[in-house]
C-alpha cells in the first residue's frame, strides 16, 4: 500500500473515531445498553445489537415472533449415548419369542452398520430381559426399569419413530445438538440466545449441567463444542453450572478485591474496548463488554440459584435422595427447575453413560435409576408450579440401539449397537399433546412403520414452539444463511395440542 493511501485510510479512521467519541453514547456504547438491558434500541445487520423486553432481560434479533409461542423456555434432557429403547419404551415380544435367530436379510435389507458389528458373522436377535406394564389411559408400555415415568405416562408424548442419518456418536450427538454432524455450528441454546434473548439479565439465557452416569462411568465424553456458539458472537455460547465450589469458571474475584474497585475496573475496561471496537469495528468486543458485565451480575444470582438449602424435603424426596448430591443427575434437574424459574431461555442437561455395547442388562438398569425418578419428578414439579404449559422439557438421545447382539449372546448377557433407524424420545408441556405415542416401527423394532420423525422434524418443532419459523430464522455466513434444520425439516403438527 502507498504512503498516500496509508495516510487517507489513516485519516478516514480518526474522523470516525473523532465523530463517535463526540456522539452522546456512539455505537459500542448504544450496544453495550441494549446489551444490558436499557431502552436503548440499535439492531445491527449481524444480530448484535438488541432491545429490551421489559424492565430486565433483553430481546434477541427477532423483532418479533414469527407467530404465537406456546412456550417460554427448553429444558433438554439429552441422554448421552444411545439409550436403548428395546429395553425403555419400544415393546417387542416377537424378540423373545426368536431369541438367537438370525435377523432376517429383508429385515435389515442391507442397511449400514458400524464397524463394531459388521465383521460379525451372525446378528442374534435379543429381546429385553427386563418386563413391560402398560400405563395411564392409552394402556402405554412403559418397562419395568422406569417406574417414576411410567407414573407421569399421561403427562408425556412417546416419540417411537425418531431416526437420524449419523451412526456413531460424535458426529450424531452434533447433529442433534446443532442441526450439522459436522463441528462448527452454533448449538440449538446459542440459536435461541441470538434470536429471543433472555428474559433475565442476571443468568445466561442459555446454561449446561452435565453428570456423569453409573451405568458406563467413564463412557463417552463430551465436547464444550456441543454448547459453542459456533459462528454466531461468543456472547451466545452456553455457560457450564458445575459441582464445584466455584460452579461457574473464573467468576470469582481475586482476594482484597472490593465491589467499587471491580466496578472501576470494569467502566475502564468497556472504555478501552469500546475505543478499540471504533478502530476495528470487530463485534466481538462488544460481546466481550457484554460478557464481563454479565459475569459482573453473575457473582451474586450464581450463589442463590445453585443454592438449594432452601428447598422443603418434600421436593428432596420426589427427586431422590441424589438430588443432595452435587453433580448428580437428580440434582441437576432441581438446578434445572430452579433455573426455568428465573427464567432462563434454554437449560441444557447432558447424562453420559448409555452406551452399553456389552453388559447391557447390568448397565442399563443403573444407569435407569439415575435418571428415572428425577426426569418424571422435574415434569412432575413443573406442573405443580404452573410452569408445564410454558416449558418444554425433552428426553433423548442420539440414536437407538440394534435388535440384535453385539458380541457374545448368553441366557443373561448381551449387548447392544448403534442404530440410527428408530429410536424413541419424549416429551412434555409446551404445547405438546400428553398422553400419546406417536410412530411405530416393525415387529423386529428395527425399522419405522409410521410417522417417521427426523432430527431436523424435531429441532423444527421445538423452534415452532418457541414461536420461530426455522426456515426464516438464518445467519448470513461465509455468503450463505444458515439456519439450526439446514434445508430441512418440517413442524411435526400430529403431535401439538
Amino acid at each position: 500500500m502507498s504512503e498516500k493511501k496509508i495516510v487517507e485510510e489513516r485519516s478516514l479512521i480518526l474522523n470516525r473515531r473523532s465523530f463517535l467519541g463526540k456522539a452522546a453514547l456512539g455505537v459500542g456504547g448504544i450496544g453495550l445498553a441494549s446489551l444490558l438491558g436499557t431502552n436503548l434500541f440499535r439492531k445491527g445487520e449481524n444480530g448484535l445489537y438488541t432491545a429490551d423486553s421489559g424492565p430486565t432481560g433483553v430481546k434477541g434479533v427477532l423483532d418479533s415472533l414469527h407467530h404465537p409461542s406456546k412456550i417460554k423456555r427448553v429444558i433438554y434432557l439429552f441422554q448421552s449415548g444411545g439409550p436403548s429403547q428395546l429395553e425403555l419404551f419400544d415393546y417387542k415380544p416377537l424378540l423373545n419369542k426368536r431369541r438367537g435367530e438370525d435377523l432376517p436379510e429383508s429385515i435389515r435389507n442391507g442397511q449400514r452398520l458400524t464397524g463394531m458389528t459388521s465383521g460379525q458373522d451372525r446378528f442374534p436377535l435379543v429381546g429385553s430381559n427386563f418386563g413391560f406394564q402398560q400405563y395411564g389411559k392409552n394402556g402405554t408400555y412403559i418397562s419395568d426399569l422406569l417406574p417414576y415415568t411410567a407414573k407421569i405416562v399421561d403427562d408425556i408424548c412417546i416419540v417411537k419413530s425418531m431416526y437420524t442419518e449419523a451412526i456413531n456418536h460424535d458426529p450424531a450427538v452434533t447433529f442433534f445438538q446443532t442441526g450439522s454432524q459436522q463441528p462448527g455450528r452454533p448449538s440449538i441454546g446459542s440459536w435461541l440466545s441470538y434470536g429471543l434473548g433472555s428474559e433475565n439479565e442476571n443468568l445466561p439465557a442459555f446454561t449446561v449441567l452435565l453428570s456423569r452416569g453409573s451405568g458406563r462411568p467413564n463412557g463417552q465424553p463430551l465436547y464444550t463444542r456441543l454448547w459453542g456458539n459456533g459462528f454466531l458472537h461468543s456472547l451466545h455460547q452456553g455457560v457450564q453450572f458445575r459441582a464445584a465450589k466455584d460452579p461457574v469458571l473464573y467468576l470469582n474475584d481475586p482476594k482484597g478485591t472490593t465491589a467499587d474497585v471491580k466496578r472501576s475496573m470494569l467502566d475502564k475496561l468497556a472504555e478501552l474496548n469500546d475505543q478499540h471496537y471504533q478502530e476495528s469495528n470487530d463485534p466481538e468486543i462488544q460481546s466481550r463488554i457484554a460478557q464481563y458485565e454479565m459475569a459482573y451480575r453473575m457473582q451474586t444470582s450464581v450463589p442463590d440459584v445453585m443454592n438449594t438449602d432452601g428447598e422443603p424435603d418434600y421436593i428432596y424426596k420426589m427427586y431422590g435422595s441424589d438430588a443432595k448430591i452435587p453433580g448428580t443427575f437428580a440434582a441437576n434437574c432441581l438446578l434445572a427447575r430452579r433455573l426455568a424459574e428465573k427464567d432462563v431461555r434454554f437449560i441444557q442437561l447432558y447424562h453420559m453413560g448409555w452406551d452399553q455395547h456389552d453388559n447391557l442388562p447390568g448397565a442399563i438398569e443403573k444407569q435407569a435409576k439415575d435418571v428415572d425418578q428425577a426426569s418424571a419428578a422435574l415434569v412432575a414439579d413443573l406442573k405443580q408450579r404452573g410452569m408445564l404449559e410454558d416449558t418444554l422439557v425433552v428426553w433423548g438421545g442420539e440414536f437407538g440401539r440394534t435388535n440384535y447382539s453385539q458380541g457374545l449372546l448368553t441366557d443373561t448377557n448381551y449387548g447392544r449397537d448403534h442404530h440410527p433407524r428408530c429410536f424413541t424420545m419424549w416429551m412434555a408441556g409446551g404445547g405438546i399433546k400428553p398422553g400419546i405415542v406417536y410412530g411405530e416401527t416393525d415387529d423386529f423394532g428395527y425399522n419405522i412403520t409410521k410417522n417417521p420423525v427426523h432430527v431436523h422434524d424435531f429441532q423444527a418443532t421445538m423452534l415452532h414452539q418457541l414461536g420461530v419459523d426455522h426456515e426464516k430464522f438464518t445467519y448470513k455466513y461465509q455468503g450463505r444463511r444458515f439456519r439450526l434444520t439446514d434445508v430441512e425439516g418440517h413442524v411435526v403438527k400430529d403431535i401439538l395440542s
